[in-house]
């Protein structure tokens, strides 16, 4: 199994790099960030600083959208970190939460997502794709590979990454949703005519590691978590919005919980201490987290590797981000691998 670490570009940027330095040193071998430029640094400068201050890493936004930046400067962006640094990043892309509706504007279609991923893929490896109408090629490239990997929950989404997307990246860690969701994604890339072993599955969620398993570590652990069930009850609202709240399309062990959610207030999107996230209830965090002393977390991965998951991303917001990256590294990574740490 693989492991990346997901960090917002909150100033000052060196602060990033330094992080995503101490994971590569940790065997960590992805490097994500959020996208969303209104409340972030612009992550694809930083990624710069991270490819030349790292040797390995692959880095890339958890996720961009196609509607903040033309498929065409997105494209160019990707292709020239790979020409500096040799085929070091990861196009992880959606339809857009946070960027978007943070600059009033609504999250992208999924037909407008399926277009994208295939344009940004063409013209960041040299080839020619249509972009509004008009046929484009960056003449620079020269080669390259770009993986694009999509994020999705929904049954549409699902299949949308099946048909279309190298990846597919689930933004939660519950084994009985992850099975679900990863089934739908091989289903559909089957039916596409597809290998459906050739989509990566990456399944991202915060881990916290405390030192045992007392009632007074475990409730720390939750609350510098809780945020995470309020980032994800906004996409779990669009589904209850868009299929109902008692759908066979989506499984009432997602969506049950955001009944109690009364709005949310992007300003501590993905921070600890989200006074949005009131609704979100100690079962959810517990499901959809990491949560515990490193033999609980390497249980659950080994689980959800067992379901085919390729790569777990730690989500690090919260107090403890040194110390996960090291306890990761110093215990959990080689268990879960069945390497010897001594």
């Amino acid at each position: 199994m693989d492991f990346g670490l997901v960090l917002q570009t909150d100033p000052p940027a060196s602060e990033v790099v330094g992080l995503m330095r101490r994971a590569e040193r940790n065997g960590f071998r992805y490097g994500w960030t959020f996208d969303s430029a209104v409340l972030w640094q612009e992550p694809f400068v930083i990624y710069s600083r991270i490819l030349e201050h790292t040797t390995m890493l692959r880095v890339g936004p958890m996720v961009t959208n196609p509607g903040t930046r033309t498929w065409e400067v997105t494209a160019s962006t990707f292709a020239t970190l790979n020409e500096m640094y040799g085929n070091r990043t990861v196009c992880g892309i959606g339809r857009g939460d946070s960027a978007m509706r943070v600059a009033g504007r609504k999250p992208d279609t999924l037909a407008r997502l399926g277009e994208a991923m295939g344009v940004i893929r063409d013209l960041a490896e040299g080839r020619e794709a249509e972009v509004d109408g008009r046929t484009l090629r960056l003449p620079w490239v020269r080669g390259g590979r770009l993986p694009v990997w999509m994020a999705a929950y929904g049954p549409r989404a699902l299949a949308l990454a099946g048909q279309k997307a190298d990846g597919f990246i689930l933004q939660l860690a519950d084994p009985f949703l992850t099975e679900w969701m990863v089934k739908a994604v091989r289903r559909a890339a089957a039916e596409a005519g597809r290998d459906p072993a050739s989509v990566t599955v990456c399944v991202a969620a915060p881990a916290y590691v405390t030192a045992d398993d007392s009632p007074e570590a475990l409730a720390h652990a939750r609350e510098q978590c809780r945020w995470f069930g309020g980032m994800v009850g906004n996409h779990v609202a669009d589904l209850v919005s868009r299929y109902g709240e008692h759908s066979e399309a989506v499984p009432e062990e997602l969506t049950a919980y955001v009944k109690e959610r009364e709005g949310y207030d992007y300003s501590h999107h993905g921070r600890a201490g989200n006074p949005s996230t009131d609704f979100v209830p100690d079962e959810i965090v517990d499901r959809f987290c990491l949560l515990g002393p490193a033999a609980a977390h390497i249980e659950k991965l080994q689980a959800l590797r067992a379901l085919g998951v390729d790569q777990f991303a730690v989500y690090d917001m919260h107090d403890a981000k040194e110390a996960t990256i090291d306890a990761y590294g110093a215990e959990i990574i080689p268990a879960v691998n069945g390497v010897n740490a001594g």
